[in-house]
Formats: C-alpha cells, structure tokens, sequence
C-alpha cells in the first residue's frame, strides 16, 4: 500500500486518544491520532514520527500521525484505517492460501445477532462465504512477539462471539493480524492487559475460527504486509 506523501517530526505528546502534538520543520502542529487505543510502546516523547497532511482544508486537524519509530530502526503503522486495505491486498497476493480459492471481497458487511460489522466478507463459487475479521498489532512487549490486544477490548470479544456463531451455524470464520511492525515474529493474546479476550480467542479457535497473522515491512513510502507469522496461544 503506497502512503500519501509524508512529513517527518517528532512527538511532543500524545494529549488525548485524538489528538497528538508534534513538531516539525516550521512548527508545533496538532495531529489527528486515527489509533484510539493505548499505543502501548508508540507513544514516546520524543520518537521520530511521520505525518500526512488533509487534502480537505476544512478538516479541522489537517495532519494525520501515520508512523512512529517505537525502537531504533523499527517503523510502526499506526493509522487502524489501513488494516482491511493492507489484509485485502495480502489475500489478493496469496499471502494467506487458505483464503486463497476466494474471488471476490466485500468490505463491511453487517451480520451476526450482536449488530456486528464484518470487516472482510469473501466469496467463491461453490464455497462457502468465510468472513474474515482483521486486528491491527502495534504492541510487542517481549522481544520480538506482538501482543493484542494493548487495552482492554469488550468490542474484540464481541467480535470472537460473532465469528464463532458464524462456524456453529456451518460457516467459516478467519482472524487475521495485521502486525504494522517489521520487528515481530510471532503473536500472543495479550492475557495480561485483557485475559477474557484471551480466553474467548482460544475458544473460538476450539471451535474451528482460524487464525492467521501477517507481517509488515513499514516504510514512509509504503505498508505491505510481506511474511506470514505464527499465531502463539499456549
């Protein structure tokens, strides 16, 4: 996935879940943070970040933080409006074979009994339809594993619920990571920040919700998720 053009700076803080302050070549700017999670090891003061900027001028924050370098070298994807695009183009790719035999991809798709959106809806002739519901990792606390999730998520376990239901009435479901970091090998629930997300992931994996999780080479110019990674739940 190509990025619009960028511009570098770096962070002064992180004031809300909406709003970041970064400085940059001419000035202090506020910048639309599109990542309302807790960006746990993404948030430094200090870090070198990349910024786009609106093409709206009616926007009332006109830079968009796309970028943060959480470690030495290590480039993370913080924009959670990319991820269907980049699983998208990964499933088109063959990234996932799998999920290979699919032609057609819808986006968004309502379903389920809790008024749930799905993010990835695939069909093929003579196929079942498999949705498939993508999560974007940012975090990874040990080394090189990527947790999910960095807070906790009440809408994620609703999520899991969906998807299992989908496999019990004869469906098919898939999770798929998006790990926007190149620096990551692997991915965990995240038990410590959210143990019921965690033990509803493992449920749904008992009762035949797959699981995938795809890597990232991150760059200012372009996000392509490049590797599969395994996907670690004991």
């Amino acid at each position: 996935m190509r990025l619009p053009p960028l511009t570098e700076g770096r962070l002064v803080q992180r004031r809300n879940r909406f709003v970041a302050e970064v400085a940059i070549e001419g000035g202090l700017v506020e910048a639309h943070c599109p990542n309302t999670g807790s960006m746990l090891g993404c948030k430094a003061p200090g870090s070198r970040v990349w910024l786009s900027r609106a093409e709206n001028p009616e926007r009332k924050l006109s830079w968009t933080w796309e970028i943060v370098e959480a470690l030495p070298g290590v480039l993370v994807g913080l924009h959670t409006g990319r991820p269907n695009g980049l699983v998208e183009e990964a499933l088109r790719a063959g990234r996932v074979p799998e999920l290979g035999a699919y032609g057609a991809i819808r986006r968004e798709v309502r379903y389920g009994r809790e008024n749930s959106r799905i993010d990835l809806l695939l069909h093929g002739e003579g196929l079942p339809s498999c949705y498939v519901e993508v999560k974007n990792v940012t975090a990874a606390v040990a080394g090189s594993v990527g947790y999910f999730p960095d807070a906790v998520t009440a809408r994620g376990a609703k999520h899991l619920r969906e998807m299992m239901a989908v496999v019990r009435e004869g469906g098919r479901a898939a999770l798929v990571f998006c790990v926007q970091r190149g620096d990551v090998t692997a991915v965990r629930p995240a038990d410590a920040i959210d143990p019921v997300y965690g033990q509803t992931l493992r449920e749904a994996l008992a009762v035949g919700v797959e699981a995938y999780a795809l890597g990232a080479v991150v760059s200012p110019a372009e996000i392509a998720l490049d590797r599969r990674l395994p996907v670690i739940t004991g």
